[in-house]
């Protein structure tokens, strides 16, 4: 166990956990709980691991017990912000004051416990697809939009899946799609990319004071290559009159294009995207929504971008009858970035704001990917305003959002590395965020999240944890034992790949931009 939170006044006596000396930050607020840490560091530990291990996830446990003689327990006080509940504030924990107040001098409590839910929604993206060059599924996600969270040990979210995304391979990022080795396979074009997910569950709706809706983009299953692909070259938007909106060509690629030859990606990931929002905005019409957009490395990209075009496209606009006319209301929307690159130009970035679409960009500092593309010019830049607006400098670039600027090596759980894998692994971030204070605080883990989750798919923590670096896997590969004893990789059920109506929904929206482009 990496932490203990107790009681609100109430000590407990008991082993402290293993844990490195570290202090807790003080809060001047109205609810605390009580931890118990060592006065003194640990420094020999004698960790006993048990372990169990299945496909599902969280499917590591440690214990570790420690032989702490001469050190002596010390009390600390841990202060708790969260005595608002989440449904009466959730508008600004989604960001309508930009997270003002929520990030620094201390992280919000209800802000980290939601950076993290929407985290693992990006992090089941990983967990779910199938990456495997042997395997004739390879490129697909493993498991039936009906069982996605149960197969992920998520079905208590309260989330059900809506629909998958997916998108044509056949475009310039070659190393960040999964393709398969062998001759038979589900599909030569497509690469599973996400899933749109509403929360169903009244307890959750209750919780959160509203029906969201998730769209959870996939990253990056190997490392860094595809960065390698990216031109730096601005393509126009496209998605208004507005030819000074750019952004990135490969990332516009993978959004915009299709395969009018494949059945899964004879819509773009876009059109995909924009029906089903539709759809589902229809559905719940005169309930309060919101739209969460997350996604790591190049899923991060794909949130922010699909974040505004969601907002250019008015689908986050209500229109209802007033008392003497029809009024309108925006749905909010909210980006959780985790490690992502820069998406646009500035002009880009300006219209984000100008939509209201807010996002919150959470980076590790030793990560190489959010200082790319825009090595040249970019935000920190003092003259890029008017170096676009006088020259259009094709390599300007600039970052959307508020910043959540994290650094590993305040984690006493993780070992020094020179692995950029480490720094950009979605779960250490994760682990991270669960032990941010603020900036100049002390690390100290704050929920009960197991830190053998960050060594699922890298080798990050301390060898006297006793977790074995990436150790997340299917139980046989995914093989299974036939009635006659051969050993075969089953067959799996044909997933739909759009739903019937999606031309009708994406029609809607297309008619629904033209007239107001038309509008005076």
């Amino acid at each position: 166990m990496a932490s203990l939170l107790l009681s609100p006044n109430k000590t407990i006596n008991a082993t402290p956990p293993l844990l490195p000396q570290c202090l807790s930050p003080r809060h001047n607020l109205n609810k605390t709980k009580i931890l118990i840490f060592p006065s003194k560091p640990y420094t020999s530990p004698k960790p006993e691991t048990t372990t169990k291990c299945s496909s599902s996830l969280s499917s590591l446990s440690l214990k570790v017990q420690l032989d702490h003689e001469n050190i002596e327990p010390q009390t600390l006080v841990f202060h708790e912000d969260n005595h608002r509940p989440l449904h009466e504030i959730w508008k600004e924990i989604q960001g309508l004051d930009n997270w003002e107040g929520l990030l620094d001098p201390t992280l919000n409590s209800h802000l980290r416990q939601e950076i993290i839910r929407y985290g693992e929604f990006a992090q089941a993206c990983y967990d779910s697809f199938d990456f495997d060059p042997h395997s004739k599924y390879c490129g697909t996600c493993k498991y039936q939009g009906a069982h996605f969270f149960e197969n992920l040990d998520m079905a208590d979210r309260g989330y059900q899946i809506s629909r998958y995304l997916y998108a044509t391979s056949n475009i310039n990022l070659p190393n960040f799609f999964q393709k398969s080795k062998l001759g038979s396979v589900w599909s030569r074009h497509a690469n599973w990319m996400g899933f749109v997910a509403v929360a169903t569950d009244p307890d959750q709706i209750k919780r959160l004071g509203r029906r969201d809706i998730v769209i959870a983009w996939r990253g990056t299953v190997t490392y860094l290559e595809w960065i390698y692909d990216l031109k730096d070259i601005l393509h126009p938007a496209q998605f208004r009159n507005d030819p000074s909106i750019k952004i990135e060509s490969g990332f516009y690629d993978l959004y915009t294009k299709k395969e009018d030859e494949c059945r899964f990606c004879s819509f773009s990931a876009r059109e995909q995207l924009l029906a089903e929002v539709k759809r589902l905005r229809e559905l719940y019409q005169g309930e309060e929504i919101s739209i969460t957009i997350t996604g790591h490395s190049l899923g991060a990209a794909l949130a922010i971008l699909s974040a505004y075009d969601i907002a250019e496209m008015g689908l986050n606009i209500v229109v209802h009858d007033g008392h003497h006319e029809l009024e309108s209301t925006k749905i909010p929307i909210t980006v959780y970035s985790f490690s992502g690159p820069r998406v646009g130009n500035l002009r880009f970035k300006e219209r984000c704001d100008e939509l209201g679409v807010k996002v919150l960009r959470v980076v590790n500092v030793h990560d190489k990917v959010p200082r790319v593309p825009g090595i040249i010019t970019n935000e920190k830049f003092r003259f890029q305003k008017y170096i676009e607006d006088t020259i259009a400098f094709p390599w300007s670039y600039a970052h959307v959002g508020v910043e959540l600027e994290l650094d590993h090596n305040q984690s006493p759980f993780l070992k020094p590395t020179n692995d950029f894998g480490c720094a950009h692994n979605l779960e250490a971030h994760l682990h991270l965020v669960d032990g941010y204070h603020g900036k100049g605080q002390k690390f100290c883990l704050v929920t009960k999240r197991d830190i053998a989750l960050v060594n699922k798919s890298c080798d990050f923590l301390r060898a006297e944890y006793g977790v074995p670096p990436h150790w997340r896997q299917d139980e046989n590969k995914g093989m299974v034992r036939s009635k006659d004893g051969r050993w075969v990789l089953p067959e799996r059920p044909i997933v739909e790949a759009h739903p019937p109506d999606t031309a009708h929904h994406l029609q809607q929206v297309l008619n629904m931009c033209s007239t107001q482009l038309e509008a005076p």
